[in-house]
């Protein structure tokens, strides 16, 4: 048993210092050495963590637990779901490249880019016309996007724009897809905070 913090766990993971996906790709990992019921505490310096993790979590089954904030580390607690409950982690169905998109807004294509990373992420770098609504607040920011019209998510790599495509769609909205690679191989135009 870990006992860092006041909380005792089955397993501590350090992913101090690592941005997205990295946190996500850590925990899935030492996931497969938890037992059913087993709680982790993932330490993490990233923001944009805590909205990963918690998409994350719920997306496969685990409960995530909740957050400590510590100093600049924040601590976050995910018991591992019974086999059973556990669910399948496969991509979300509707992607596109970033060429794809590229060739959609350049043609005009009535649509709406949403960008759900971080806000500190969206100003240093982001597509113009994108809307900021990061992972985190999705689900109390939702009805703010038009059910008329496709969305394309965005994100860094693809990983956080997947967790927000699950979420629109369980609130019903429609016409979904993926932006993969993201931001991190993207392209085109940019435009930063002045």
């Amino acid at each position: 048993m870990s006992e860092t913090s006041s909380i005792p766990t089955d397993f501590l993971l350090d992913c101090k210092g690592l941005a997205c996906p990295m946190p996500i790709v850590r925990t899935k990992k030492a996931m497969l050495q938890l037992q059913a019921g087993q709680v982790i505490e993932v330490q993490a310096t990233d923001k944009g963590s805590l909205a990963d993790l918690q998409g994350w979590a719920g997306s496969m089954g685990h409960h995530y637990l909740g957050t400590i904030h510590e100093g600049g580390i924040m601590k976050h607690f995910i018991r591992k779901a019974n086999l059973d409950d556990v669910r399948n982690e496969e991509p979300f169905a509707r992607t596109v490249t970033n060429e794809e998109l590229r060739t959609k807004m350049i043609g005009g294509e009535a649509l709406t880019l949403l960008d759900v990373r971080e806000p500190a992420e969206y100003a240093f770098g982001r597509i113009p016309g994108s809307v900021s609504i990061p992972l985190g607040e999705l689900d109390q920011r939702a009805n703010e996007l038009p059910k008329d019209a496709p969305i394309y998510v965005i994100c860094r790599t693809g990983m956080r724009s997947d967790l927000a495509c699950r979420q629109l769609a369980a609130l019903g909205l429609p016409t979904i897809y993926n932006t993969v690679p993201g931001m991190s191989a993207w392209d085109g135009p940019i435009e930063r905070q002045a």
